[in-house]
């Protein structure tokens, strides 16, 4: 039998995260996926401007934004007519608290590989063909069997595995919530010949019910969604936009809910990602909803495996499942209201741990204990975020004699005059503004 500290079933986008945050930590653990080769398709593609932050602290930012582009305009087709129109995301320009605040289109597969590369970097790789089957657990660890008929005895286990999850029907954790729309929806990345890449193209009156087909940057693929797919892809597409489609990638087929649970805790095993709440594509949520799930249970696993307060573990479930819940009713109003309007509830640098156990203190200016922490220049020219970047816990020195006790994931911890040489095991890199 093999010993870990962490078992992470599930290496998606979420599971990865997890890994590499665990990793580059020296924690040691065992991400398992029970696909055979890793996700070809481009399910999730938008990267809010937090998650872009995230992936800054991950060490892969520069990556992501290299292996994708700002969202594209639309073009609407009405018959022979064709308008161009507005963009789900935004071209602002950065500013000093927000240095990457627009909307970025990533495929999937191009964003989970960034990931992977990390992670191999870092130590750490995805063993394939390795499912979690079942498992128990008792007030030491758990143990899970895992499809290739091997045991692993870990400390901890989390769920990443989708909105199909084992880890999480094995809990007996239902997915609460509801269907937003009966209607299959059809998605799938496909090469479309002669269709310009310039434009989302959408035909909102084709017959038998909308097509859309949306260029992925860095590739040759288009992503389909449509509702007229019943026919098979490639007529569908013939039929409502007179292009012919050479290749499908990969397809697949979904309905729009909004559901989650209830608890991202039982025991030692912990839910994330799409295995706790599953969106509808509206609003590029889902991904950076998930990933955002590790990067703050990462840190806290890391704390209690070296010995810190068990305690510490639930404010995962405190202070991630009123965002995620916030999130789905988000997601819920723009599919229902078809708004491309964006902001910072949508780009996800709003969200706050406000009202977490971990955030003390008092106000100074707008920010608040349990915000996140943005980006500022600091008395040696420098930026915080470049301080910010690594497993360690930073401390802000500012004029005013306040200092601000930035939490490893970026999020401020307390605002107070007292020092802090350590937080949540980790060291306390002291700058001044």
């Amino acid at each position: 039998m093999y010993e870990t500290k962490i078992l992470i079933a599930g290496a998606g986008p979420t599971g990865l995260t997890l890994a590499v945050d665990l990793a580059r930590r020296q924690v040691p653990f065992r991400l398992v996926d029970a696909a055979a080769a890793p996700f070809g398709g481009s399910r999730g593609k938008g990267i809010q401007p937090r998650t872009l932050e995230v992936f800054d602290d991950l060490g892969v930012v520069d990556e992501i934004l290299a292996a994708g582009a700002p969202y594209p305009k639309f073009r609407i087709h009405i018959g022979p007519l064709s308008v161009r129109t507005g963009s789900l995301g935004s071209t602002k320009r950065a500013s000093e608290g927000v240095p990457y605040p627009n909307l970025w289109m990533v495929p999937q597969f191009h964003t989970e590989a960034i990931l992977r590369k990390r992670l191999t970097a870092l130590g750490g790789a995805v063993e394939f063909g390795k499912g979690v089957e079942t498992f128990s657990q008792d007030q030491h660890g758990v143990e899970a069997l895992l499809s290739n008929g091997e045991k692993v005895r870990a400390e901890f286990m989390v769920g990443c595995d989708g909105g199909h999850s084992t880890v999480r029907k094995m809990l007996k954790v239902r997915l609460e919530g509801e269907s937003i729309d009966e209607t299959a929806m059809h998605v799938a990345d496909l090469e479309v010949a002669g269709l310009g890449r310039r434009d989302w193209h959408l035909w909102p009156f084709a017959k038998g019910g909308f097509v859309a087909l949306c260029p992925l940057p860095n590739t040759s693929l288009f992503q389909l969604t449509s509702v007229a797919a019943e026919r098979g892809i490639e007529e569908a597409v013939w039929r409502a936009t007179g292009y012919r489609v050479q290749r499908v990638a990969w397809s697949s087929v979904y309905r729009p809910a909004v559901r989650m649970v209830d608890r991202y805790r039982v025991g030692r095993v912990f839910l994330a990602g799409d295995a706790a709440h599953v969106h509808p594509p509206t609003g590029g949520q889902g991904l950076n909803t998930g990933v955002q799930d590790a990067y703050n249970l990462g840190w806290k696993l890391a704390h209690v495996v070296r010995g810190g307060p068990d305690s510490l573990l639930d404010s995962y479930q405190a202070e991630r499942l009123p965002v995620a819940a916030a999130v789905l009713g988000l997601s819920k109003r723009l599919l229902q209201t078809r708004s491309i309007r964006r902001s910072d509830a949508t780009n996800q640098l709003a969200l706050h741990y406000r009202a977490s156990p971990l955030a003390s203190g008092v106000r100074v200016g707008d920010m608040h204990p349990g915000d996140r922490m943005p980006d500022t220049r600091l008395a040696d020219g420098s930026r915080l975020f470049h301080h910010l970047r690594g497993s360690h816990a930073t401390e802000l020195l500012t004029p005013e004699g306040n200092r601000i006790l930035i939490r490893p994931d970026g999020y401020i911890a307390q605002i107070g005059p007292t020092p802090s040489e350590e937080y949540a095991g980790e060291k306390v890199l002291a700058v001044r503004r």
